[in-house]
């Protein structure tokens, strides 16, 4: 039934429909972007604070 009302649209409002549809799919692969950075950034904070740095007794001055 889609086909049929595309078949009824003419060139401009199917561009119309397509950029909109892409503006929809950027939106959403941006915000997942973000989260998945977010993610990725407190993850590494938390491998910052759970290690310590190592200290060597035997160093000689």
């Amino acid at each position: 039934m889609e086909s049929r009302y595309r078949r009824a649209m003419g060139k401009s409002e199917q561009t119309a429909l397509r950029e909109q549809r892409l503006a929809a799919k950027l939106r959403e692969n941006l915000k997942r972007r973000k989260e998945q950075a977010k993610a990725r950034a407190a993850g590494e904070a938390n491998e910052q604070v759970l290690t310590t740095p190592e200290t060597d007794t035997n160093k000689k001055p």
